[in-house]
């Protein structure tokens, strides 16, 4: 199967998903930001100039590795753009996890994911398309589903802020409610992705596993480029081991949940693109668990 039809495909949404979408990513930043607190921070003022590597690898470093790959492997114009709205995006929670199983310095992690989902409302709208502006073919096809640039960010940037903030001041003010009510909130979005991927996948399913194999071979080689990034990257800043465990972690995880519902709401679910990026969401933690198993093995940073 021809990996091109990719991008004449488009995850069908039940109707009043205008309602729903921005309600989705609502749940999703809000299971985010209710364990945020300003705690949180803390650490950013012990080691400033190495935080601030870290976090550059992650909020920059990885788009710019996912440029280079696009270029490189040269995908169908879809799949390219799933692969850089995922990098656009912010680490993931389970990062912390992970970090924690590595025996890494948990507090640094918890600070980078932090940090990167308090400048997601701003960043991701805008460095999505940027970086997309960067990548010819994605920029086209960006161009050719008619997504305005200025209503794209605002739209974005106040369903992504306002449940961030909200979260936030809950966990702030409210911390034993922020506990009990956020894995609700993380459940329900899982689930509302899971029956959207599963029902775009269904109604595709010959043309998906025709190019299942091609795709997941792109999301491997992708997540394993931003391990290597964060690992290298954290040797180059003179990291310790614990916070090289930390920051390979961190920008090898993303929200790849956040990835999607944007990719379904604002870029008409692109098939090549909710592929890629439903992989990925898989993928990543099958890697991440594995890269925490061998880190606890060996006793020491080295990947």
């Amino acid at each position: 199967m021809d990996a091109a039809a990719l991008d004449a495909i488009r995850i069908e949404l039940a109707p009043g998903a205008a309602v729903i979408m921005p309600a989705l990513l609502a749940i999703v930043m809000m299971s985010v930001a209710l364990n945020l607190r300003l705690s949180d921070f803390k650490i950013i003022r012990r080691e400033p100039w190495r935080f601030a590597g870290a976090a550059a690898l992650q909020l920059l470093g990885l788009p710019l590795l996912t440029l280079g790959l696009v270029h490189l492997l040269d995908p169908v114009p879809s799949i390219a753009l799933g692969m850089i709205v995922v990098a656009c995006c912010p680490g993931g929670n389970v990062s912390n996890f992970f970090t924690h199983l590595a025996k890494g310095d948990t507090a640094l992690s918890v600070a980078l994911t932090a940090t990167s989902s308090l400048f997601a409302a701003l960043l991701t709208p805008v460095s999505i398309l940027f970086w997309t502006g960067l990548y010819a073919p994605a920029d086209d096809l960006v161009s050719a589903i008619d997504v305005d640039p200025v209503p794209f960010v605002v739209q974005t940037t106040l369903m992504l802020a306002i449940p961030l903030l909200i979260g936030m001041g809950i966990a702030h003010r409210f911390p034993k409610t922020a506990a009990r009510i956020r894995p609700g909130f993380l459940m329900v979005s899982i689930a509302v992705l899971a029956f959207l991927v599963i029902g775009g996948l269904a109604s595709n399913w010959e043309i998906f596993t025709g190019t299942a194999l091609l795709v997941l071979a792109i999301a491997i080689l992708h997540n394993a480029a931003a391990f290597a990034l964060g690992n290298l990257g954290a040797r180059l800043m003179g990291a310790a081991d614990k916070q090289r465990r930390s920051v390979t972690v961190e920008v090898g995880i993303q929200n790849t949940g956040l990835a999607l519902v944007i990719l379904l709401s604002q870029f008409d679910g692109l098939g090549g693109a909710a592929a890629i990026t439903g992989l990925w969401s898989v993928w990543h933690l099958f890697a991440g668990a594995g890269l925490a198993a061998v880190y606890r093995w060996r006793g020491r940073a080295a990947v």
